[in-house]
C-alpha cells in the first residue's frame, strides 16, 4: 500500500495537467471567437474631405416657340402714306409696299423661330419686322431711301395679290393689297410704268385691264 501512493499521486498529478491544457484551449477558443467580427458588421469608414452627392432636381426648362403661322397680315405705314402687306408660310415670307401710286416693291426672306424677319427686295428694298403673338407685324420699311414705320395685322381673308401677263404686247404686273375692311391699293406696270391699279374682285381676283381680263391671285412665298 505504501509503494501504491506515489502512484497514485503521479496519475492524479498527470489528470490535473491534462484538465487545465484542455480548460486552457477551450477559453483560447471563445476568447478569439469572441473578439472576431464578421466584415459584414464592420462600420464602413467615412471618406474624409468630401460631401454627399446632391440629390438630382428637375431643373425648369423653357417651352419651345410657337410655330410661325401661315398667314396673311395687312396695314399701313404709320405716317398713313402707304400701305404694307406681308403673308407668311411654311417659315417664309412675302411682302408688298404700296402707295398706290408710283412708289411700290415687293420683298423676301426667312421668319425666325421668335417672329422676327428681314425681308430684301430691289434697289435696297428691306422690311425688318417682328410677328407678335401671330397676331401683328411692326417694324420698318424702307424704299427709295425713306425708312417708314408700319404695323400689319392679321387677316382672315388672303390680303396680297399679284398678276402678271402680257395685255396687248405689253408686258403687265399687277400688285393688291386688300386691308381688312375692304379697302384697296394697288399698282400696275405696263412695260415698266407705274400707274394706280383697277380693282380687284378679292372672291374670285378678276381685274379688267386695257379691256381684258385678268386673274390676280394671292400670293405665297
Amino acid at each position: 500500500m505504501k509503494r501504491l501512493g506515489p502512484l497514485a499521486t503521479l496519475l492524479a498529478g498527470l489528470l490535473l495537467g491534462l484538465f487545465m491544457l484542455s480548460l486552457n484551449a477551450t477559453t483560447g477558443e471563445k476568447t478569439a471567437s469572441s473578439s472576431y467580427e464578421s466584415p459584414d458588421t464592420k462600420a464602413s469608414p467615412k471618406p474624409s474631405g468630401t460631401s454627399p452627392a446632391p440629390s438630382p432636381t428637375n431643373s425648369p426648362t423653357k417651352p419651345p416657340p410657337a410655330p410661325v403661322p401661315d398667314a396673311d397680315y395687312a396695314g399701313r405705314t404709320d405716317d398713313d402714306s402707304a400701305s404694307v402687306a406681308v403673308t407668311t408660310e411654311d417659315g417664309k415670307a412675302v411682302a408688298y409696299y404700296c402707295d398706290g401710286r408710283t412708289k411700290e416693291a415687293w420683298l423676301k426672306g426667312d421668319v425666325e423661330d421668335d417672329g422676327s424677319m428681314r425681308l430684301t427686295g430691289k434697289n435696297g428694298a428691306e422690311l425688318n419686322g417682328t410677328l407678335k403673338q401671330g397676331k401683328r407685324i411692326s417694324g420698318t420699311v424702307t424704299v427709295g431711301g425713306g425708312r417708314q414705320a408700319f404695323t400689319a395685322d392679321r387677316s382672315k381673308e388672303p390680303a396680297l395679290y399679284r398678276a402678271t401677263t402680257t395685255v396687248n404686247g405689253t408686258e403687265t404686273d399687277g400688285g393688291w393689297i386688300v386691308q381688312a375692311d375692304g379697302t384697296q391699293v394697288g399698282i400696275l406696270n405696263r412695260a415698266g410704268k407705274p400707274s394706280p391699279a383697277p380693282r380687284i374682285d378679292p372672291e374670285t381676283g378678276a381685274v379688267t385691264v386695257d379691256g381684258r381680263q385678268l386673274t390676280a391671285r394671292p400670293v405665297s412665298p
